[in-house]
């Protein structure tokens, strides 16, 4: 149930939660099913893509947990599935309680693999458009890189910001994909 948002699209997690949050005059029925809740409940409905940008972003992020969340606890709990238990045993009969087995043992095996999903979803976070894109387009800001960059090209058809804006967004990748390649080199020259 958790990994089922991975394997819809961009656009369509983008119009269901769209539709979740969506908002009419407080002397309408609420179709969204924020609103619906927060009406059920004595309040009023709000406008959660049209509010102040910390709301809209919030609710934008929200979208973006939702749906990489799945793919992240896939990889994550291989790595910890992976972990030999002998190595946990042994860390238990040594005397160690389960908050040190933790800190000493799983999150040291569990490091290479959250710094491989850490960069993956940093990588993701800043190339991201679809999400913005359908809900709100940019505007009650919430404008990301990407997202400017298309309109840069096909809204105001200025194409050199655009370009720009491009090898920006790659300069701001290539770190990332810098330290995941030296990980991944260092990881298989010690096998």
């Amino acid at each position: 149930i958790i990994f089922i948002p991975a394997a819809i699209s961009m656009v369509g997690a983008s119009i269901i939660w769209k539709f979740i949050y969506t908002f009419r005059a407080p002397n309408l029925n609420q179709i969204g099913v924020l609103n619906a809740i927060v009406v059920a409940l004595g309040g009023e409905p709000v406008g959660w893509l049209i509010m102040r940008p910390w709301v809209n972003n919030i609710c934008l992020i929200v979208v973006g947990i939702w749906m990489w969340t799945g793919f992240c606890m896939v990889i994550l709990s291989a790595a910890y599935k992976n972990i030999p238990k002998q190595l946990l045993e042994a860390a238990r009969i040594d005397g160690a309680n389960e908050w040190r087995v933790f800190r000493n043992v799983i999150l040291p095996l569990l490091t290479p693999t959250a710094a491989v999903v850490a960069t993956t979803m940093v990588v993701q976070v800043l190339k991201i458009f679809d999400i913005i894109y359908a809900m709100t387009n940019g505007n009650f800001g919430t404008e990301v890189i990407a997202n400017r960059m298309y309109k840069e090209m096909f809204n105001f058809n200025n194409y050199g910001r655009a370009s720009a804006i491009a090898v920006v967004l790659l300069l701001l990748i290539i770190p990332f994909m810098i330290f995941n390649i030296r990980r991944f080199v260092a990881q298989e020259g010690s096998r």
